[in-house]
């Protein structure tokens, strides 16, 4: 019976830290490398996720997400598959900015932007395009995985949060009661059966 079949796992780990996560400035697209601390924080986590016995590997496309991806490759084996849909949100005309600049450019934009409405800047990626990309990638990597089987991602903060309630099939509002993932922080997703509803079953672990 499809009940008795062992459930498959997605491991959805986010980048590393970036000089710019540490200044406070909106990434985005913008192609920003790891900095000391991203590697390392890189490296003590790839052997945590190499214990999940993982068959494949996915990455967003961006260098702080290939290089964390990068540590995961050479502690499993595995060869990454880089895929742009796993991206973060682009933040249009806000980008580059530090969180002190955007809030004195824009008080009221900032003070939304801060709750995770990041659609208030000009410019920027819609929650709806992330959702729907976000959802489209993941689904795809489950499908790639069989029974029992484990599938890593590496993406980044906002686009897991948006993507994991959308995946889950909670409602918009239940995000907000989740807390932002630290860099290299990971959440564990597993099927109640194979084929079955997916459950959340571990969220924001460290290394």
């Amino acid at each position: 019976m499809t009940a008795d079949r062992p459930r498959r796992r997605l491991v959805l780990l986010r980048h590393g830290q970036t000089a710019w996560n540490l200044e406070l400035r909106v990434q985005g697209h913008h192609d920003v490398e790891l900095d000391d601390t991203g590697h390392r924080q890189a490296s003590a986590t790839a052997p945590l996720l190499a214990a999940y016995g993982p068959v494949v590997l996915w990455s967003s496309d961006l260098t702080r997400a290939r290089q964390t991806a990068a540590y995961v490759a050479k502690e499993t084996g595995l060869d990454p598959t880089y895929d742009a849909r796993l991206r973060e949100f682009y933040l249009g005309e806000r980008q580059g900015l530090t969180h002190a600049e955007y809030d004195a450019l824009d008080p009221e934009e900032f003070a939304q932007f801060r709750t995770g409405a990041y659609d208030v800047a000009p410019g920027a990626e819609s929650t709806e395009l992330v959702r729907v990309r976000m959802v489209e990638a993941l689904s795809d990597l489950l499908n790639t995985i069989g029974p029992g089987e484990t599938a890593i991602a590496v993406s980044h903060g906002a686009a897991i949060k948006v993507g994991l309630t959308a995946l889950l099939g909670w409602p918009d509002s239940l995000s907000d009661s989740l807390r932002a993932m630290g860099n290299c922080g990971w959440l564990v997703v597993e099927e109640e059966a194979f084929g079955g509803p997916l459950r959340l079953s571990a969220y924001n672990r460290k290394a």
